[in-house]
């Protein structure tokens, strides 16, 4: 049962997993902690386990990225599910979402793409919200996005759009100060202005980030320090809502905990000096009356901008203003970015064999090849082996495939449910007549593999400071692996093929002894006691 709910209050600071450490070693000073929902929809492992131990003392604030409220076609009712079970399982203090869209039919595009802001668009997102309320039980914030294009046809201004959702939805809003300020540089929008459209008991939560200055827009990129024109803005913001809680983003090339940290100690000073007037509070939604106008245009819209993405060739949707094809473009970069830092994230040792360059490419092709079916990016890359598998430029390093296997095994170990290892003591306890006729499981974490050629030793030299192996003379030599996850960090141990042998007939539901067998058939000299020691060291079987 989870703790009791603490009260966000204060500057607060986003918990990514490269700080992980620096909190359970410090526990530094901060009014509280934001965690992207995504990133733990698992709720086992190393990111649940941070997480659960952090929120005894921190309030949490969870953030999603994937439900993509505004997708007409392409809104999962599966994601919603799991969003509920996180919150259940965290109670945080605030949940928020996303102003925009994100997928098409069953086609994930992963990102926050802008949404036309016009009465079709307003009633579909009121229901929407509506259904993620009712789902949730608790009312939620929404923030605006940064936007690098406006739609021809948008009827409403960004903060008008917002302020009628809150009105008619009964939800709040996350005002990201720095959108503001990139909007009002992309197009000409007073960010003021925009503030004071909205009523102050309206606004739950602040956002402060850095941005990035490109040649055809601005970028709100999350990878750098607050701004000073954005500090000023958070002035005027704190003078009109409040001493709202604030959250300090950074999020790419991340800095030294202390220097987040210290962006947070000066939003704090600067919270201070302003009492919180007019707090959030959820006000009841109004009746939702009929759609203004059917989504179908709507649905077309988003179905042309997805199509442009995938397709250079293709005619782009309405936009307004000017350079509309530049900035087109920095989506088209977006989409092809995540690709590649999402499968990056899953397949270094691929990444590391073939470069860069290439590695750019092959995420690009696999992108469009298989499409993302997932708002969980975590899954995207479920089917590179095989597309590597079918891909002619990869035919001349034809072990990449099975090193994408392991890997992806290597993946989804770290987010396999936890499970109590077997405890030495208790195989002691048992006869060895009792022991022959027992069945043990292995852990959910663990994965065989069989290779025709020498991937794990190939993995293992790739793996710094870890001194297990050095990069195999000859490649092209069958191979037998085990993934497992003894603690928290997922882990490869070769095997030989009668070990590889023992344990594949456990994990069909065989007798120990029947394991035994296979393996003495392999290797008469197997060495029970040694590869028994190993096993339960690394937590391999489980009651």
């Amino acid at each position: 049962m989870p703790p009791p709910v603490l009260a966000l209050a204060g500057a607060g600071v986003g918990l990514r997993a490269a700080h992980y450490r620096d909190f359970l070693a410090r526990w530094p000073k901060v009014g509280w902690l934001e965690v992207h929902t995504e990133n733990y929809l698992q709720p086992s492992g190393w990111d649940w386990h941070v997480l659960q131990t952090l929120r005894q003392d921190y309030p949490l604030s969870l953030h999603g990225v994937g439900l993509g409220l505004g997708s007409v076609r392409g809104f999962s009712e599966a994601h919603l599910q799991r969003v509920r079970a996180v919150v259940e399982g965290i109670a945080p203090a605030l949940v928020s979402e996303h102003l925009c869209w994100g997928a098409v039919a069953q086609q994930q595009l992963n990102d926050l793409l802008p949404l036309a802001l016009n009465g079709a668009a307003l009633d579909l997102l009121c229901a929407r919200v509506g259904r993620v309320q009712d789902v949730l039980k608790r009312p939620i914030l929404l923030e605006n996005v940064s936007t690098y294009l406006r739609f021809a046809d948008d009827a409403m201004s960004e903060a008008q759009f917002l302020t009628e959702l809150a009105r008619r939805s009964g939800c709040g809003l996350l005002l990201d100060i720095n959108n503001l300020y990139v909007n009002q540089c992309n197009h000409g929008e007073d960010a003021l202005a925009a503030m004071q459209a909205i009523a102050p008991g309206s606004v739950g939560e602040l956002h402060l980030g850095g941005h990035l200055l490109t040649p055809h827009a601005v970028i709100d990129h999350h990878g750098a320090a607050v701004a000073d024109p954005v500090w000023e803005l958070y002035a005027a913001a704190l003078q009109r809502f409040g001493a709202v809680p604030t959250l300090v983003e950074w999020d790419t090339d991340l800095p030294p905990l202390d220097i987040l940290l210290g962006e947070a100690d000066k939003a704090q000073a600067m919270l201070a000096r302003h009492a919180q007037h007019a707090p959030w509070h959820a006000m009841p939604p109004l009746p939702s009356p009929p759609p203004a106008a059917p989504p179908g245009a709507l649905a077309a819209g988003q179905q042309a901008f997805a199509t442009a993405l995938l397709d250079t060739e293709a005619t782009l949707p309405a936009f307004a203003g000017d350079v509309v094809p530049q900035r087109f473009s920095l989506y088209r970069g977006n989409l092809s970015a995540a690709w590649r830092r999402t499968l990056a994230h899953a397949y270094p040792v691929v990444l590391a064999l073939v470069g860069e360059d290439f590695f750019g490419g092959l995420a690009r092709a696999y992108g469009r090849k298989m499409p993302s079916d997932s708002a969980d990016l975590n899954q995207f890359g479920a089917r590179f082996a095989d597309f590597l598998a079918a891909f002619p430029p990869v035919d001349e390093l034809p072990y990449l495939p099975d090193m994408a296997r392991l890997e992806w095994a290597l993946h989804l170990a770290h987010y396999a449910a936890d499970a109590q290892a077997l405890a030495p003591e208790s195989l002691a306890a048992l006869h060895p007549d009792q022991l022959e006729a027992r069945r043990f499981t292995l852990h959910p974490a663990c994965a065989l593999l069989a290779s025709g050629w020498q991937v794990a030793a190939m993995w293992q030299a790739h793996q710094e400071g870890d001194g297990s192996g050095i990069f195999p003379q000859d490649l092209q030599v069958a191979s037998q692996a085990l993934v497992c996850r003894p603690r928290w960090k997922a882990q490869v141990l070769v095997l030989d093929v009668a070990a590889h042998a023992a344990l594949q007939a456990l994990r069909q539901g065989q007798t120990f002894g029947a394991a035994l067998d296979a393996a003495f058939e392999l290797d008469p000299a197997f060495d029970l006691a040694a590869h028994l020691r190993q096993w339960l060291a690394h937590a391999v079987l489980v009651a």
